[in-house]
């Protein structure tokens, strides 16, 4: 297992023509001192870096900037968040450590923020929620957080990404996404992986007392460090990690209630559709306003509807929404049919029945992605269909439960409990069932 804190490579943005970066203080760039705003491209292999004045101050095959002193810090504006999600949107963020600039070989900058990894949870924890969450809840995501990043450098240092199954490409589109597929950096910076947002813009001492406190503390099951994966809420029920990725059964990742007591899991759709139409206690139950505004960072106040919520298409709006996303003219949506689902009610195979060919699909991402022109909150849903005089759908209405893949720790669940005085400890063993606390350095 990990000994010492390791170094780590932050890919912050990709594929940008132009990159403008502002030095707050002096760093080192190509043997000279810089400071300001400096404007970056690719030009004939190289990356020059240019002043506001237009004048070339540097340029190489990569431009490696680093802090003179600690207090220095940069900034990159136009940074995109919420990378093809509802929520997207570009902002100018803010960093600590060293600046890399690489260049692609289609000549579009590469920018990489290398950092230890307890400074990197500083800004990971308050991107994720807010810095204002309360702070054990702020603990037991510095440790999860922690954990994974370093579950994930051991994946991908051994070479042990998962397969993607064979499935059949004229009837299946049967995948999933991991998040160890970045060759040119460790991690990059948006929900692909772990929001890290830069400089927390309050409560940063909160924010830096969560990580200090449990600094070199991972979450371990036996001889290994925890796999520890989290979604924003589970809809009351969690979810096993082999609907999301691979079939294989992970101890600690499997399907728990949200609540002090147990809920059965979900194993026929009468269940599924009774579950989705009610509203049991959960911890991430929740409409609180002011609890939301709390825990929530701001542009995630705006989902308001993320225990339960409901998405209605016309079938002519989800035909044209499905053959855009896979290519292929499947006629007339006849029906959308769940052929298995997790625990918590998460599909991981539907079937899309049309008139001219039907198309199984899966995993639970892929669903979300399918049938949303962003992601759906969940692929936790149920379908039904207004139908004409014939048969023939007029619109399908998605009936679902929770926000993101249910697996492991819940956000909105986890912020809660400590809200009502759980501590970290006791959070962490709801959530990663049989998992043990490890200082490691």
């Amino acid at each position: 297992m990990i000994s010492v804190e390791p170094q780590i490579k932050v890919g912050i943005c990709a594929g940008y023509e132009k990159v403008s970066v502002r030095f707050n203080g002096f760093f080192c760039v190509e043997g000279r001192l810089v400071s300001g705003v400096t404007n970056l491209w690719a030009d004939e292999g190289k990356i020059r870096g240019f002043g506001e004045d237009g004048q070339q101050l540097f340029s190489g095959q990569q431009i490696l900037a680093q802090p003179d002193e600690k207090s220095s810090t940069f900034s990159i504006a136009d940074v995109t968040i919420g990378v093809n999600f509802h929520w997207e949107r570009r902002r100018q963020e803010t960093f600590r450590g060293d600046l890399r600039v690489l260049a692609s070989a289609d000549q579009k900058l590469i920018v990489i923020n290398e950092i230890g990894l307890e400074e990197y949870l500083v800004s990971v924890i308050a991107s994720e929620m807010s810095a204002t969450a309360p702070l054990e809840f702020l603990k037991a995501h510095a440790v999860i957080s922690r954990s994974w990043l370093a579950a994930m450098l051991r994946e991908k240092k051994n070479k042990k990404l998962p397969l993607q199954p064979p499935g059949s490409q004229e009837k299946e589109i049967i995948r999933w996404y991991g998040r160890e597929d970045h060759d040119m950096f460790d991690v990059c910076a948006d929900d692909h992986c772990q929001r890290y947002q830069g400089l927390p813009e309050t409560q940063a001492g909160k924010a830096t007392e969560a990580v200090c406190s449990t600094r070199g503390l991972f979450l371990t099951h036996g001889d290994d460090i925890c796999d520890a994966r989290y979604h924003k809420a589970c809809g009351g029920l969690t979810e096993d990690f082999a609907t999301a990725w691979e079939d294989k059964k992970v101890p600690y990742l499997t399907s728990i209630s949200d609540w002090g007591s147990d809920y059965p899991p979900l194993k026929t759709e009468g269940e599924a559709e009774r579950w989705f139409s009610s509203s049991p206690p959960a911890y991430c139950n929740t409409t609180d306003p002011d609890t939301l505004q709390q825990i929530l960072p701001s542009f995630d106040q705006e989902t308001i509807d993320f225990f339960r919520w409901q998405v209605v298409y016309s079938r002519t709006e989800l035909e044209v929404m499905i053959a855009e996303k896979t290519g292929r003219d499947l006629g007339t949506i006849l029906d959308l049919i769940p052929l298995s689902r997790g625990p918590s009610g998460r599909i991981s195979r539907l079937q899309i029945l049309g008139r001219k060919a039907s198309l199984i699909v899966g995993k639970e991402l892929e669903i979300r992605r399918l049938l949303s022109q962003s992601h759906l909150l969940s692929s936790a849903f149920t379908v039904s269909a207004e139908r004409d005089s014939a048969g023939v759908p007029l619109r399908f209405s998605l009936r679902g439960a929770g926000w993101g893949h249910g697996v492991g720790l819940c956000q909105i669940g986890a912020a809660v409990m400590a809200a009502r005085g759980f501590d970290a400890p006791a959070i962490l063993q709801h959530y990663f069932n049989g998992a043990d606390l490890q200082q490691l350095y």
